[in-house]
């Protein structure tokens, strides 16, 4: 019995993350330019994120790569990341802003993207633009 509680909340737990990263990946390919950059951007997030090997990352992308391309929307990706706590919401709105700003650009796209999820996530417009300058200044800095 316990067996199957447990087996079952890890699956949840891995359906999770691969919607987690569906949304990593469906930010990267916004600008219709999903690139090398990114996906190391959106690994070393999910190593970060999960503490998983690089190999398990690189499964999870391959397996969030087919589940974006058969999602026509951002709700089933945002009502998995809601289910966590502000702290882990902020952090994925990091990630993503990191994304945006791999090559070293924002256009319209990525900016209603953000703030599409910001809104859905319930994340202020002060706190993203928070997280936007503080990212843009570590890109500054390398």
């Amino acid at each position: 019995m316990f067996k199957k509680i447990f087996s079952k909340n890890k699956k949840n737990t891995d359906d999770g993350s691969l919607l987690i990263t569906a949304l990593l990946i469906h930010s990267a390919k916004i600008d219709e330019h999903y690139t090398e950059a990114e996906k190391k951007l959106i690994k070393k997030a999910l190593i970060n994120l999960y503490s998983i090997t690089t190999e398990k990352a690189e499964e999870l992308l391959i397996k969030a790569e087919k589940k974006e391309q058969e999602s026509n929307q951002i709700l089933e990706f945002t009502k998995e990341v809601k289910k966590n706590s502000m702290e882990f919401r902020l952090k994925i709105i990091e990630i993503i802003w990191k994304i945006v700003y791999s090559d070293g650009t924002n256009n319209i796209y990525e900016s209603n993207l953000i703030r599409r999820l910001c809104g859905l996530l319930y994340i202020s417009d002060k706190d993203s633009g928070m997280i936007k300058l503080k990212v843009k200044n570590l890109i500054n800095k390398t």
